[in-house]
This record gives C-alpha cells, sequence and structure tokens, in this order.
C-alpha cells in the first residue's frame, strides 16, 4: 500500500501553523519555571507540535491511498457430470485430480465446478445429472469470476446438450478447452426423439399428440407405437425402419371426458439388436379444461407494444386474447361480453374513440389494466381509473426508467432480477404530480436518470370492487427487445406483466381454507412443496389448525399426513412421489365447521440423457475455436497442461485508490493525546499547574 499527502490550500499555509504553534508555545512557557531550562523546552515543544498539528489539521489535508494486489492467473475445470458422461468421465477424474494439483503448483488458481453448481473435488463427483445446460455452467462461470483473472476453462464433456442453449452461441472472455470424452459413434438404437403436444386442450374435443421416432442402424426392422391412456392401448401404429438414418412422425388423436391433468403414454415395442430400451418410452400430460378466461386488448392505434402484450398474454394457454384497434375498426366489443380482463392501450384518449366504452366495462366491474401514451387523455383517466391520479399540464411527457419498489409484496417478485429493470429503456410517462388512492399499490416507480423518486409508474389496486392496474408510460416492446439483448432471454419483463395479469383477471378465491402445491408440475426426485392458507371471518391470516393432506396416485394408491399449520411453516413438503399424475384432498376443523379442498398436480421424470447418448465432438471443436481454446483428448491432456507451465498467463496487478481527510486518521488522535498527556503529567510531576 502506497500512502500520499494532498493538500487542499497552499504549501506555504504550514507557515502559518508552524508559527501558531511556536508563539503558543513561547506565551506559555515564557515566564521563569520552576523546573531547569531542558525541560522547559521540552514541554514548550510538546505544546508547540500539538497546536501546529491541530493548525494543519484544520487545513483539510487529504490522504490517498492506492493499494495494489496480485489477481493470480485462474483456471476452472468445468466437469459435465450428466448421467451420458457416465464411465467416461469417471475414467479421467483421476487426470484431473493430478492436474489440479499440479497447476496449484505451478501458481495458478484452480477451481472445479459442475452442472449442478457445486465446487467439488474431482473425487467426489456423480456422473448423476439427468440433464445437460453446458451453456447454463460456462453463464455462471462466467458470472462467478467476472473481473477476475480468469484465463481459461478445460470443459470435460461429450458435447450433448439438453437443455437451454448451444454454447456455441455466446461469447467468453476466457478460452474454453473442451476434453472430450464420449462414443461419437451411433449405437444401433430406435427411440422416441420427442412428443408434440397441447399442454391444454378441451373438455371432449379432439385433440392431436405426434410422436417423432428416429432410429440408428435397425434398417428392415419393424415394432410398434402404442398410444396409453392409464396403462390401456387407445391407438396402435406400426413403424418400419426402411433407412439407416430413418425419422418419422406418428400422429394419433384423442378426446377426453374427463377435466383435469389427463396422462398419456407413447411407448415403442423393443427392436432386437437395439442398444438400450429405456427411450422406448415417454409421457406427455394434457390438462383438459372446459373454457379460457377472455381478455380484450382495446387499443387507440397500431403500436408495437400492441404485439408485445400479446406475446406476453398468449404465452398462457388458459388466456383467450381479442384485439380490438380503434383507429382501424371503429366496432368496439359490446359491453355484455364476458370478459375476464380488459386492457386499455392508450384508452381514454384525446380523440374520444372508445372512451364511452370504458365507462361500460367500469359500470359492469370488469378488471382493467390502464396503459397510458402520448395520445392518452390523462385527466380523464385519471378521474376512471380511481387508483392514481396524475395533475398534468400541457401534455408534457419524461422519459423515465422503472425501479422495483421492495415493498411490495401482493405477488412473489425476485426483487434481484428485477433490478434490470433500471437497465432498460426509458418509457414516456405525462409530467406531472402523481397521487395514490387508498388500497393503490405501488409496484414500480420512476427513476429520472440516476435519481430515484416516489413518483409510481405501476401501480395495482385489488382492494375495490373492481380491480384496476396502471402503466403509466408506453414503450414495452423496448423493455422486452433490450432485456432480450443483454440476457438472450426476455423472462424479467413478462413474467412482471404475465403475473400482473393473472392477478386481476383471477377470479377472486374468498374460501377461508386453502392448501395448493407451489407449481403444477414437478421433476421426479423433487420435493412437493404445498402451501398453506387459513383465514379467519375478515381473512386475516389464523395458525395453529391441524391439516390432513391425502394424495392419491394414478392407481389410486393414498398416503396420508397430518401436519400443523403455523406462521414459521406455512409450507409442508412431500418428498419420494413417482412419476405420474396425482389428486390431493386437504381437511381442516375450522369454527364454521370441516373445510376441505382438492386439486391436482403432476409428476414428470426428466430423463433426457436417454434420449441421445452419442457424443458431439463437433459442437466442441467449435466452442473451443470460438473461444480461442484448444479441443483435447483426455491422452492429450498432460502436454496441454505442460504448455500451460511454460506459457503460464501474468498475474494481475489490480489497484484501488481511496481519498480520506487526515483528520479521520485515529493515529492523529492518540498522537495528540499522547503529547498533551506527556506535556500535563511533567508538569504535575515537577509542580505545575
Amino acid at each position: 500500500m502506497r500512502s500520499e499527502l494532498i493538500f487542499q490550500t497552499p504549501y506555504w499555509f504550514l507557515i502559518f501553523c508552524v508559527l501558531a504553534g511556536a508563539i503558543y508555545a513561547f506565551l506559555l512557557y515564557q515566564p521563569e519555571p520552576s523546573w531547569n531550562k531542558k525541560l522547559n523546552y521540552l514541554l514548550a515543544a510538546f505544546r508547540g507540535i500539538t497546536v501546529a498539528l491541530i493548525c494543519f489539521l484544520l487545513l483539510s489535508p487529504l490522504v490517498r491511498k492506492t493499494e495494489t494486489s496480485v489477481d493470480k492467473a485462474k483456471i476452472v475445470f468445468a466437469i459435465d457430470n450428466s448421467e451420458s458422461v457416465g464411465n467416461y468421465g469417471k475414467q479421467v477424474l483421476k487426470q484431473i485430480s493430478d492436474a489440479t494439483a499440479q497447476l496449484n503448483e505451478s501458481g495458478f488458481e484452480v477451481s472445479v465446478e459442475t452442472l449442478d453448481g457445486g465446487a467439488k473435488q474431482p473425487d467426489s463427483i456423480a456422473f448423476n445429472q439427468n440433464k445437460t445446460d453446458l451453456s447454463g455452467m460456462l453463464q455462471r462461470i462466467k458470472s462467478s469470476f467476472e473481473g477476475r483473472n480468469l484465463t481459461d476453462v478445460i470443459l470435460l464433456s461429450d458435447g450433448i446438450v439438453n437443455q437451454g442453449i448451444s454454447p456455441t452461441y455466446n461469447r467468453f472472455p476466457f478460452k474454453v478447452n473442451t476434453l472430450a470424452v464420449g462414443d461419437s459413434v451411433p449405437d444401433l438404437d430406435i427411440r422416441i426423439k420427442d412428443i408434440v403436444s397441447n399442454r391444454i386442450a378441451y373438455l371432449e374435443n379432439e385433440f392431436p399428440i405426434r410422436a417423432e421416432i428416429v432410429a440408428n442402424g435397425l434398417t428392415g426392422k419393424s415394432t410398434t407405437i402404442s398410444l396409453k391412456q392409464n396403462g390401456k392401448i387407445i391407438q396402435t401404429q406400426t413403424v418400419q425402419i426402411d433407412r439407416p438414418d430413418f425419422f418419422k412422425a406418428f400422429d394419433f388423436k384423442a378426446t377426453s371426458t374427463q377435466k383435469g391433468v389427463q396422462h398419456y403414454t407413447l411407448e415403442l415395442g423393443n427392436v432386437s439388436g437395439e442398444t438400450s430400451s429405456r427411450n422406448n418410452r415417454k409421457d406427455v400430460y394434457i390438462d383438459i379444461i372446459d373454457g379460457r378466461q377472455k381478455i380484450l386488448l382495446m387499443a387507440l392505434a397500431p403500436h408495437p407494444d400492441i404485439k408485445s402484450i400479446r406475446s406476453i398474454v398468449e404465452a398462457n394457454d388458459n388466456y383467450e386474447l381479442d384485439i380490438n384497434i380503434l383507429s382501424i375498426a371503429n366496432n368496439p366489443p359490446a359491453s355484455t361480453k364476458p370478459y375476464d380482463l380488459v386492457i386499455l392501450h392508450q384508452i381514454p384518449n384525446v380523440l374520444g374513440l372508445g372512451n364511452a366504452q370504458v365507462r361500460k366495462f367500469l359500470d359492469s366491474k370488469i378488471p382493467l389494466f390502464f396503459i397510458l401514451g402520448n395520445q392518452s387523455a390523462v385527466p380523464l383517466a385519471s378521474s376512471l381509473n380511481k387508483s392514481l391520479l396524475i395533475n398534468t399540464s400541457n401534455n408534457q411527457i419524461d422519459k423515465v426508467t422503472a425501479r422495483f419498489n421492495p415493498a411490495f409484496q401482493q405477488l412473489n417478485f425476485d426483487p434481484e432480477s428485477l433490478k434490470l429493470l433500471e437497465r432498460l429503456p426509458p418509457l414516456s410517462v405525462p409530467f406531472g404530480e402523481y397521487n395514490l388512492s387508498s388500497g393503490t399499490e405501488t409496484i414500480l416507480y420512476q427513476k429520472v436518470g440516476t435519481l430515484n423518486t416516489n413518483k409510481p409508474l405501476l401501480v395495482l389496486n385489488t382492494n375495490n370492487e373492481q380491480k384496476v392496474a396502471v402503466l403509466a408510460g408506453e414503450g414495452i416492446w423496448q423493455w422486452r427487445q433490450e432485456e432480450f439483448a443483454q440476457t438472450s432471454k426476455q423472462e424479467v419483463v413478462d413474467n412482471l406483466f404475465q403475473k400482473l395479469i393473472q392477478v386481476l383477471s383471477v377470479r377472486e378465491d374468498k374460501r377461508k381454507f386453502r392448501v395448493y402445491p407451489v407449481r403444477n408440475e414437478f421433476e421426479a426426485g423433487e420435493q412437493v412443496a404445498f402451501q398453506t392458507e387459513i383465514y379467519n371471518d375478515i381473512y386475516e391470516p389464523i395458525f395453529g389448525q391441524e391439516v390432513t393432506l391425502n394424495l392419491i396416485d394414478e392407481k389410486g394408491k393414498s398416503r396420508q399426513f397430518t401436519y400443523t399449520h403455523s406462521k414459521e411453516s406455512p409450507r409442508f413438503n412431500v418428498s419420494g412421489l413417482a412419476e405420474g399424475v396425482y389428486r390431493y384432498a386437504a381437511s381442516a376443523t375450522l369454527r364454521g365447521g370441516q373445510e376441505r379442498v382438492t386439486g391436482q398436480f403432476v409428476i414428470r421424470n426428466m430423463d433426457l440423457e436417454a434420449n441421445n447418448t452419442t457424443a458431439d465432438f463437433g459442437m466442441l471443436r467449435e466452442l473451443a475455436g470460438r473461444s480461442g481454446g484448444e479441443f483435447l483428448a483426455p491422452s492429450t491432456l498432460s502436454q496441454f497442461l505442460a504448455k500451460l507451465k511454460s506459457d503460464r498467463p501474468a498475474d494481475r496487478l489490480d489497484s484501488s485508490e481511496e481519498m480520506v481527510e487526515l483528520i479521520y486518521m485515529k493515529w492523529l488522535f492518540f498522537l495528540l493525546v499522547l503529547l498533551l498527556g506527556a506535556e500535563w503529567g511533567l508538569r504535575k510531576y515537577h509542580g505545575g499547574y
């Protein structure tokens, strides 16, 4: 660490500090003392130095501290510990362990990462992951080592990716050296490559299920593909393998007279000579419903926001969306149509289109989502929505970004992920004074440049008879576009508005006893979490009740659990459930009598590793080439390590600088106390006062 003294005043001001100390000491110790002259000079020196130091500190000098640290070159071994790597990877772990020790001895910092996010010792790695997301693992390494001197990643993998995007589409600030293992020669096999079906179908309507079959090296052989429900065969088709690289899609039609999630199975018959029959079966779960929630998007004019809102709404198959653009076709739908939610984009507006229709929606108590824009009639919108009042004049607009309100707890948002909103393009909002009505909560605040304000940008009111949300600006399309540019996803913005639309459109649940799984689908081996909510007559949460939970699988086998609902543990977890559709019934005794709720959920077996076991060395070569790394085989790993050690990347020097006022340094305080204490002690000892 290096320190440097910086003056905020001219250097010659030090003369006045020294003069002040000398004059003060002279005047204090000029009279003839009762002790000898040497002691008198010493005491005068103590007092003069003390006064001079105090005067010097009054000049507010600064100390610049510069700290330099060495950031060693870092190497990460990224281990693809999926089932498809299996024994091939286990054979190389000893080499990885030895390589880690060698590189540590050569001055590198070495760490090991796996698909499941755990930094482990190579000897303890188990190849048991049932899916492979190499891009996700490399992105996690990139985030963990951001700003640090990570030079190389050595990726042990067979190149098979069955989740996420291919890592070759990403760019990394380090070299990715790929260590290829596995067998790139395709096995003799026939398998169900994929199932194409709707997640939702309607009661008693016919719906399609498509099975895509691929085979390798079994030319001339045949088998059957069957569609089953609850073990009963519904339809069967013949599969004739007529070429070495066989691929064919088989279409089935099915109907259901039962509501709820229905479990269908597509199963291939075994073929002699195939390597494994593990991938000859796939399950599909289809939710049979008797109607969808209806949403109307009414807009003044064509706008990029409309396409974005449409994408957000239609991502949920439970919604049926109607779009009405008034400036194109002035035919607003009748107010009697049973919409569950109406989204109003720049309505009410200065042109008057659709303004009368809004009043009809208000009279019918349909939930409304107002999105204001440059053509909005802001005063009229304020009076109609009864949630957000905006006092504006001259139709001035402001450009603002969004900041999430962490105090908003009505919806389960992740505050960390929503920080992304602050980096997205600004929205155009009315400039003026913003006031909230009683019961309205702020989801997003306005942020002007780097200035955080308390002006609301997105608000929600669910406390009144009619649920209302207001977004005070237009430009959602830019948010989605920029999020994709930054993260290659559109999750944060879409999740925000999907949850908002869901809470607006959902029919109010007035039950006092509620038990439900936190998700509709879980993976095999995962714990199923049940959320419990119990309320009194005025809908205040209450605790201490005993709840009985009964789970029934597809075969009719029942398991019963009993737990006590508490504030500390509002969730009850169940583990050890096999794949399939489960129905549950929960009951509790409340003051009003016995309460009971029912529902269902699905356990899926995500056996992605069985779908493809042929190593993809081409992808690994491309990944290494794009990142400036090398494609390696286990036999060449030692040569690569020798080259890495001989051409060792330089360590990086990181410097940090800090400016502090000298007066805040503690040692100066103790020095002044020491000087004054020594002077006072010597004077008292020699009879002074």
